[in-house]
């Protein structure tokens, strides 16, 4: 499979090392300061980029036809646009807060927990997340899909960044040197707290998961998750 990286940075590199261990070949490395590119020579495009340059490398991929794997956060306000245009090209796209196979379980945990809890109305529902320094966005992508999950099933109205409203479920957001990704969802009520934990140790799951998504998208058309990937019902 020959695969272009739109943007080359910590995360791009391990994907890089880990698709040429598989046996894939890397035909094009851009970064965010790349406006234009060819992908005539391309199967599938890995995008992780910065949240101002993935509208534009995305939009790239559908109108040069390439199926596109998304990983950027933080520009999700346009989503819609995205899946929209996606759709009016015959593209092909997969985007997902997170690639790690760990991360999907944890998500499907998650809203099974939620449904369990919805009758217990004792009990408060609460997001942790922590992350490196250098991540740009707070809550993290991961963790507002945790609290998309929980919402499903809750008497809450949306959710908030440290908030302390009884309406919202809050989400709090710590940025610790090195630490690759750890989310925490809690139950607690005056009797006793329950959690959920999810903790990634290395980036090479997020990696090994979006190359998985890339094999698994090179021949499709459509707008797909990785529940889709991994066959989650």
């Amino acid at each position: 499979m020959k695969i272009a990286l739109l943007g080359y940075g910590k995360m791009g590199k391990i994907i890089e090392k880990l698709a040429l261990q598989k046996g894939h070949q890397i035909v094009l490395k851009t970064t965010s300061k790349d406006s234009s590119f060819d992908l005539s020579e391309t199967d599938v495009a890995i995008e992780f980029s910065t949240p101002n340059a993935a509208i534009q490398n995305i939009k790239t991929c559908f109108e040069q036809d390439t199926p596109v794997v998304s990983g950027t956060t933080g520009w999700l306000d346009q989503y819609d646009e995205m899946i929209k245009f996606c759709e009016n090209r015959n593209g092909s796209f997969i985007y997902a807060s997170n690639f790690s196979v760990g991360v999907n379980l944890f998500f499907s945990m998650n809203e099974y927990v939620s449904k369990l809890m919805k009758p217990w109305k004792d009990y408060d529902v609460s997001i942790e997340e922590i992350h490196h320094t250098e991540k740009k966005d707070a809550p993290s992508g991961t963790a507002i899909s945790l609290a998309e999950g929980i919402l499903n099933n809750s008497e809450k109205k949306d959710w908030k960044l440290d908030s302390d409203s009884e309406r919202e479920l809050n989400i709090s957001a710590k940025r610790i040197d090195d630490v690759k990704g750890t989310h925490i969802i809690s139950y607690d009520s005056e009797i006793d707290s329950i959690s959920i934990k999810h903790e990634a140790h290395s980036r090479e799951g997020f990696a090994l998961g979006a190359i998985l998504a890339a094999e698994w998208l090179q021949h499709k058309k459509g707008v797909y998750s990785m529940k889709d990937v991994l066959e989650i019902k």
